[in-house]
């Protein structure tokens, strides 16, 4: 069956066809088998390879379904996580950006529009917060058993704060978008200017 539909038997049955027209005109002759043969084998000849279609991979739209997802599970983990006051201000104002950024009304079209933009989301809630937090956690016990050192309280804040510049950059390329978005429409409306008669432009 998948030989019936490709390229080379469509090919090879328009040049049989061709075939039995010449044969039905008397240009072939006697020899009409031999015609409708090689124009078949001629016509599966020069039709063009089939290629294969290429694996479906997921979009950004798709992704940033996954992302929200992940975010939601990564709140719930973040919830019962013992964290000292100034290290839990950092992580609430950082997962807000983040809910904010992943939001599918306002800021979901334009990352759906922006891969770049999506990788740094995913790679933030995915790998880099988890990482910053649960290093905390095990970097605190084996502190509590041999204090001294750099405080890894110190350090969390140090990484949130970090993760959330980096989120605050992607919030004002997605702002910087919309208001040229917003400006290419002014600048079209001025270029087009009034109507001739006084009446609205076309």
């Amino acid at each position: 069956m998948a030989y019936l539909e490709s390229r080379k038997n469509l090919a090879g049955s328009a040049g049989g066809v061709a075939g039995l027209v010449l044969t039905f005109t008397g240009v072939a002759g006697p020899y009409w088998p031999v015609v409708v043969a090689g124009l078949y084998g001629a016509g599966a000849l020069i039709a063009p390879p089939e290629r294969p279609a290429p694996p479906a991979f997921p979009g950004p739209s798709a992704q940033l379904d996954e992302v929200r997802a992940d975010l939601a599970a990564l709140r719930a983990y973040l919830d019962d996580v013992d964290l000292p006051p100034d290290a839990a201000a950092e992580l609430g104002s950082l997962t807000e950006l983040l809910a904010a950024l992943l939001d599918p009304g306002w800021s979901g079209e334009l990352l759906a529009q922006d891969p770049e933009g999506v990788h740094v989301l995913s790679r933030t809630v995915r790998r880099d917060l988890p990482e910053a937090v649960d290093s905390y956690v095990r970097t605190r016990w084996w502190t509590r058993m041999a204090p001294g050192g750099t405080s890894p309280e110190g350090h969390l804040v140090r990484q949130l704060g970090l993760l959330r510049t980096e989120a605050e950059r992607l919030a004002e390329v997605l702002r910087e978008t919309e208001s040229r978005r917003q400006e290419s429409h002014t600048r079209y409306l001025e270029d087009r200017g009034p109507a001739p008669d006084g009446g609205i432009g076309t």
